[in-house]
C-alpha cells in the first residue's frame, strides 16, 4: 500500500488532518507575531569613557588605546572601531556574525569584565568607563511633546507623568526622554568685585562643593537604643545657597554669596541635544519593546493607557507622532495580506482556465491547506509576519502548486483513459513521488544559503529560508495525501459514446501538435538549436553587464530624512538656528505633514535600520512626514538642490530610509595609515574627485574640520613661584566662560548641579581672558593671570575627531550619489580614487602601512554575497548529489544542469526592460530561480526514463514525454509568474519578482525546447528518417 492508496481507503484521517490544519492554520495566523521588517541583531557595544579637559590625542593614546587594548582581548571580537574627541572617548565593539541574540548576553558580560579590568590603567581623571550593550534596542514608537504657552517645567513634568504610566504597559522595556534639557543652578560671580574684595574663588567654590555633602554623624548608645547622630544644615532652596556666608574676610564684615554673584536656577547651557516638532520646541518620549514582545499588542496598550490618561492631559499641550511602529506594522502587514490574498485568487484562477473546473478547484483548495499547514509550522517555531516572510510565501506560491499539478494532471490523463481511480491514483504517486520530493528539495536547497549566512544581512531574509522549507515541503506533503484523495472523490471520468468506445486520447489538440512538430524540428537540426540557445546566452550575459547593481531598495515609509552638518565645532544655538531655518522651509513644501528636527544627535534608533548619529554640536536631522511615499523621491531632488545652492557651509544629504541593513555614506573610502596630515591630504584628494564628478553629494570625512584651540601656554617657574598649578589654571578659565561644577544641589528625587561661572556680559568678551585674576596661595592674594601664562592666548588648529579601526588610524570618505544607484557613481569614480591614492604614495614614498579599503554600500553588498558564497557550493553539491540518486546515473543531471544557465536569458530582459538594478533580492530571485529550473527538467526527464523503460522507441519517448509534460511544466510556470504580480508594485520585492517572471517564462519555453533535444545527444538518439 503506497502512500496515495492509503489516503483514499484511510480518508477519515486524511480528511479529519486537513480540517485541523485549516482550523489551526486560521487561529495560527491571528496569533502570529508581527513586525514591518524582520529583526536582527546589532552586535555592536559601546564603550565611553570621558577623560575631561583632554585633547583627541590624549584621549586616543591615554584612554581609547587602553580600551581598546582591553576590548581585542575578546576572542568574539570582529572589530574594533573607535571615536576620540575632546574629553570623550567612544571604542565600539563588533562581534562575530556566528553570535546570535542569544549568545550575546554572555559576550557583553565578557567585555564588561575586561573594560572593567582596564580601568586601572587609565589616567588620573578619566572614567569611568560605561559599557553601552542595547544599543540595538527599537524604541517603535516615538513622541514629541509641545505645549504653547506652558513653561518648559511643565511640560517636564506632564512627561514624568507619561513616562511613569507607560512603563506599567504590557511589553514595554524602557521609555526614555529625548531633548531633556537637565536643569542646573547657577553661581554667577562677578570678577571684579572678587578681585576688588581679595577673596579667592577657591573659597567660594570649596564652601559651595562641602556644604551640601552628605555627612555621617555616626551612631550613639542611649539605654538599650543605638540612635543615629543625623547633621543638618544642607540647602533646602537655591535662596539659601545665595544666603551662603563667605569666610575669611579681613575686615571682619559678614558677606553673603549673594552679595556678590546672582543664584539663580535654569537649564545647562549650552545643551547637549534638543528636539523640535513643527516648530515648536518639545520633549521626546520614546519608547522600546522587551524581547520577544509582540509591537502590536505594546502598541495598541500604549494607546489604550494614552486615552485613560486623556483628562489628566493640560489643555494645549499636544502628543505629536514621529514614529509609531505598531500601526505601521498593521498597515504593512495588512498590505502584504491582500498582496497575498490577491496571489492566491490569481493562482486559482489560471489554474481554474487552464486545469477546468473541478482540478482547478481541487489545486486551489490544497493550495490554502498548505498554506494553513505553514502557519502552523511558523507559530511552533516563533516565525513572525513581516515583509520577508510574506513575501516568501507570495513568491512560494506558484512552487506549491507545481506539486498538486503534476499529481492532478496524472490522474486526470488516466481517469479519462479509463484507468480505475484508485489504480490511477497509486501508479501516478508511485510513479513521481520521489522525483517531487527531489524537485523540491532541491527548490529548498537553492535558498539554503540564506538560512545559513550568519551576517546581518543573512539574518534579515533569514526567515525567507525558514518559510520556503516549510511551505514547500508541506507542499510535498499535501501533494501526495490529500491531492489524490481529492482527485479520488472529484474527478469523473468521460463517459464515451458507447460501450465499445475508445477513451479519449489526450494531447491532442492543436497546441499540442504544433509543439510536437516545433520539438521534432528542433532535434533533426538538434546541433543548430543548441547553436542558437548558446547565441542567444551569450547576448544575455553581455547585456547583464549593462545592469546596475545595488543592494538594498529604499523603503516605501511615507518618511524621509534631511542631515544636516556645520562645520565641526559650531556652537550648538548656530546649529539649532540653521535646523530651523530649514525646518520652516521643508514645512511649507505641498504633501509635508509634520517635521521633527533633532539638534546634537540622531533620534533614537526608531527604527531597525536607522543608525542615530553620535552626539555632535554641529550636527542635526529632520525627520520629515508625507502624505504618500510616492512625492519623496521627486521632493528630494528639489531640496537637495535647494540646500545645496542656499547653504553652502553646511553639507546636507536628502534620504529615505533603507530597506535592510546599512550605514553612512553609500560610497564610502576608508584610508588607513599611521600619519594624520597624510591621510588628511588622501582625503581632499578623494573629496575633490568627487566634487568634480559633479554627481555626487553630502560628500563629507569622518574626521571633519579641523577646529581652532585657544592656547593658554602655563609658565611652569613663575607658575611654581606663585603656587598656582594647571588645574586651577583651568578652573579660573572654565568657571569664567563656560562654568566649572563646584558642588550639587539635592532635591528629593532630583541631583542638579551647582555651577559657577561670570555674568553674561563678562562671560561674552573673550578678550577679558587677558584681565582675568587668579589667587595665589603663596601670595595670599589675587595675582593676574597674565603672569603665569604667556601673555598673548594663541589660536592653534587641531583634530578634534581621531577616527581608528582596529586601533589604526582610519579616515573615511562618504558620498552618496544625487540620483539613481550608487553602484554607477561607485564604478566611475573608484579608479580615479585608486589612482589617485597610488600617486600620493609615490609621490610621498610612503609604504605598505597605508592602505585604501571600500566601505558603504559596496562592501555590504560584497560581504552579503561573500556570506552567500561561502556556502552555496555546499548547497550546489548537495543539488547535483540529489539529482544523481534520483536517476543513478550521469547523463540525466548533465542535462539538467545544462538548463540551469538558461534562466539569465530572461532575467536580463526583465531587468533592462523594466530598469531595475542587481541587487541582493534579485540575487535570491535567481537562486530560486534555479530551483525552478532544475525542478521542471526533473519532471520532464523523469517522465522520458519512465517511457522508455515501459519499451517505448527512445525518440518517440523523449516527443511523448515532453508533450505530456507540457502542461504541467507551463501551467507551474504561470501560476509562479501571475502569482507573483502583487510583488512587483512593491519596492522591496520588484526586483525578486521581475527575476523570477522574465527568468522563468523565457527558461519554461526554452526548457520545453532544450532539455530533450540534449537527451537526444548526450544518448545519441537519432531522427527518424524521412520516408520517401
Amino acid at each position: 500500500m503506497n502512500i496515495a492508496e492509503f489516503s483514499i481507503t484511510k480518508k477519515v484521517i486524511v480528511w479529519v488532518m486537513t480540517v485541523l490544519a485549516l482550523g489551526g492554520g486560521i487561529i495560527a495566523y491571528q496569533t502570529l507575531g508581527r513586525l514591518e521588517d524582520p529583526e536582527f541583531t546589532i552586535k555592536d557595544a559601546q564603550i565611553i569613557t570621558p577623560y575631561p579637559g583632554a585633547t583627541a590625542a590624549e584621549v586616543a593614546e591615554e584612554v581609547t588605546n587602553e580600551i581598546e587594548k582591553a576590548v581585542q582581548q575578546l576572542g568574539q571580537l570582529k572589530r574594533v572601531t573607535s571615536k576620540s574627541e575632546r574629553g570623550f572617548s567612544t571604542v565600539t565593539a563588533t562581534i562575530k556574525d556566528k553570535y546570535d541574540k542569544h549568545s550575546l548576553p554572555q559576550v557583553w558580560d565578557e567585555l564588561r569584565r575586561k573594560v572593567s579590568d582596564a580601568q586601572q590603567d587609565l589616567p588620573p581623571g578619566a572614567g569611568p568607563s560605561m559599557v553601552v550593550d542595547d544599543y540595538g534596542d527599537v524604541f517603535g514608537v516615538f513622541f514629541a511633546i509641545t505645549g504653547e504657552g506652558y513653561s518648559y517645567e511643565e511640560i517636564r513634568r506632564y512627561v514624568d507623568m507619561l513616562r511613569r504610566e507607560l512603563l506599567l504597559c504590557k511589553d514595554v522595556k524602557k521609555v526614555d526622554l529625548y531633548g531633556l534639557l537637565p536643569e542646573a543652578i547657577y553661581v554667577e560671580i562677578s570678577r571684579p568685585k572678587l578681585n576688588n574684595l581679595g577673596i579667592s574663588p577657591e573659597t567660594i567654590f570649596n564652601l559651595l562643593a562641602q556644604k551640601n555633602l552628605v555627612s555621617n554623624g555616626g551612631r550613639v548608645k542611649v539605654g538599650t537604643e543605638y540612635i543615629p547622630i543625623e547633621v543638618s544644615g544642607q540647602y533646602d532652596s537655591v535662596k539659601e545657597i545665595g544666603e551662603l556666608i563667605i569666610p575669611g574676610l579681613a575686615s571682619g564684615r559678614v558677606l553673603m554669596l549673594k552679595d556678590i554673584a546672582t543664584v539663580r536656577r535654569g537649564y545647562r547651557e549650552p545643551a547637549s541635544n534638543k528636539l523640535f516638532f513643527d516648530g515648536a520646541p518639545a520633549i521626546g518620549l520614546s519608547i522600546s519593546t522587551v524581547q520577544g514582545g509582540n509591537v502590536v499588542e505594546m502598541g495598541r496598550a500604549v494607546e489604550k493607557r494614552l486615552a485613560e490618561l486623556e483628562p489628566q492631559r493640560p489643555v494645549g499641550m499636544e502628543l505629536g507622532v514621529i514614529a509609531y511602529q505598531s500601526t505601521a506594522v498593521t498597515k504593512s502587514i495588512n498590505a502584504f495580506v491582500v498582496n497575498l490574498v490577491e496571489a492566491v485568487a490569481i493562482v486559482i484562477v489560471v489554474l481554474l482556465i487552464f486545469m477546468g473546473l473541478r482540478s482547478g478547484m481541487i489545486i486551489g483548495v490544497v493550495l490554502l491547506i498548505t498554506i494553513a499547514a505553514t502557519f502552523v509550522v511558523m507559530k511552533i517555531y516563533d516565525i513572525t509576519l513581516e515583509r520577508i516572510s510574506l513575501g516568501a510565501l507570495i513568491l512560494a506560491l506558484g512552487m506549491l502548486v507545481d506539486n498538486a499539478i503534476v499529481i492532478t494532471d496524472g490522474m486526470l490523463i488516466k481517469i479519462h483513459a479509463g484507468v480505475d481511480k484508485l489504480k490511477a491514483a497509486r501508479d501516478v504517486v508511485s510513479q513521481t513521488m520521489m522525483p517531487l520530493l527531489g524537485a523540491t528539495v532541491i527548490a529548498v536547497l537553492a535558498f539554503g544559503a540564506i538560512g545559513l549566512s550568519q551576517d546581518s544581512t543573512g539574518e534579515y531574509c533569514r526567515s525567507l529560508f525558514q518559510v520556503l522549507l516549510i511551505s514547500l515541503m508541506a507542499s510535498w506533503v499535501t501533494a501526495v495525501t490529500v491531492t489524490p484523495l481529492m482527485c479520488y472523490t472529484f474527478i469523473k471520468a468521460k463517459v464515451g459514446d458507447g460501450e465499445n468506445a475508445a477513451p479519449p486520447q489526450p494531447h491532442q489538440g492543436k497546441f499540442y501538435r504544433g509543439y510536437r512538430a516545433c520539438l521534432a524540428g528542433s532535434i533533426r537540426v538538434r546541433w543548430l538549436t543548441v547553436g542558437a540557445v548558446a547565441g542567444i546566452l551569450v547576448l544575455a550575459f553581455v547585456g547583464f553587464e549593462q545592469i546596475e547593481t545595488s543592494f538594498f531598495p529604499a523603503s516605501t515609509r511615507p518618511q524621509f530624512m534631511v542631515d544636516i552638518w556645520l562645520p565641526k565645532g559650531t556652537h550648538i544655538d548656530d546649529t539649532t538656528k540653521v535646523a530651523e531655518e530649514i525646518a520652516s522651509y521643508v514645512q511649507s513644501l505641498d504633501d509635508v505633514t509634520h517635521v521633527a528636527a533633532t539638534v546634537g544627535k540622531g533620534a533614537p534608533r526608531f527604527l531597525l535600520t536607522y543608525s542615530p548619529e553620535k552626539t555632535d554640536s554641529s550636527y542635526a536631522q529632520l525627520l520629515v512626514a508625507v502624505n504618500d511615499y510616492h512625492v519623496i523621491e521627486p521632493m528630494k531632488e528639489k531640496l537637495q538642490k535647494y540646500l545645496d545652492e542656499k547653504y553652502t557651509s553646511a553639507t546636507c544629504l536628502v534620504k529615505t530610509f533603507l530597506l535592510g541593513p546599512g550605514d553612512g555614506g553609500k560610497i564610502q573610502a576608508r584610508l588607513r595609515g599611521p600619519g594624520s596630515e597624510h591621510l588628511r591630504r588622501m582625503s581632499e584628494l578623494c573629496e575633490t574627485i568627487l566634487h568634480d564628478d559633479g554627481r555626487a553629494v553630502s560628500i563629507r570625512n569622518d574626521w571633519r574640520n579641523k577646529t581652532k584651540v585657544i592656547l593658554a601656554e602655563l609658565r611652569q617657574t613663575q607658575a611654581h613661584k606663585a603656587g598656582v598649578t594647571r588645574p586651577q589654571v583651568a578652573q579660573i578659565l572654565q568657571a569664567s566662560f563656560e562654568g566649572a561644577q563646584v558642588g550639587t544641589y539635592r532635591e528629593r528625587n532630583r541631583i542638579l548641579p551647582i555651577i559657577a561661572r561670570a555674568p553674561q556680559r563678562e562671560r561674552a568678551e573673550v578678550e577679558s581672558m587677558n584681565d582675568l585674576q587668579i589667587w595665589s596661595p603663596l601670595a595670599s592674594k589675587m595675582i593676574p593671570l597674565m603672569q603665569v601664562v604667556s601673555e598673548k592666548f594663541p589660536t592653534v588648529w587641531e583634530n578634534s575627531i581621531i577616527q581608528r579601526r582596529n586601533r589604526v588610524p582610519t579616515i573615511t570618505v562618504h558620498a552618496d550619489p544625487k540620483v539613481g544607484n550608487a553602484s554607477v557613481l561607485f564604478n566611475r569614480v573608484a579608479p580615479k580614487i585608486l589612482q589617485a591614492f597610488a600617486d600620493y604614495k609615490k609621490a610621498n614614498g610612503l609604504g605598505g602601512e597605508y592602505s585604501l579599503e571600500w566601505g558603504g554600500e559596496h562592501e555590504s553588498s560584497s560581504d552579503a554575497q561573500a556570506a552567500l558564497a561561502g556556502s552555496i557550493p555546499m548547497f550546489i553539491l548537495l543539488m547535483v548529489l540529489i539529482v544523481i540518486f534520483l536517476f543513478n546515473a550521469l547523463r540525466q543531471p548533465l542535462i539538467i544542469w545544462l538548463c540551469v544557465p538558461l534562466g539569465i536569458i530572461g532575467v536580463t530582459v526583465g531587468l533592462l526592460v523594466m530598469g531595475q538594478p542587481f541587487g541582493f533580492m534579485a540575487l535570491l530571485g535567481m537562486l530560486s530561480l534555479m530551483g525552478m529550473l532544475i525542478k521542471n527538467a526533473i519532471v520532464l526527464i523523469d517522465q522520458t526514463d519512465l517511457e522508455i523503460r515501459q519499451g517505448k522507441d527512445s525518440y518517440d519517448a523523449i516527443i511523448d514525454s515532453a508533450v505530456s509534460r507540457v502542461r504541467p511544466v507551463m501551467m507551474a510556470a504561470a501560476t509562479t509568474v501571475l502569482g507573483m504580480t502583487p510583488l512587483v508594485f512593491d519596492a522591496f520585492y520588484i526586483s525578486m519578482a521581475v527575476t523570477i517572471m522574465f527568468g522563468l517564462t523565457f527558461a519554461a519555453v526554452l526548457t520545453l525546447l532544450v532539455v530533450p533535444v540534449f537527451y537526444a545527444i548526450i544518448f545519441r538518439i537519432p531522427s527518424p528518417k524521412k520516408q520517401a
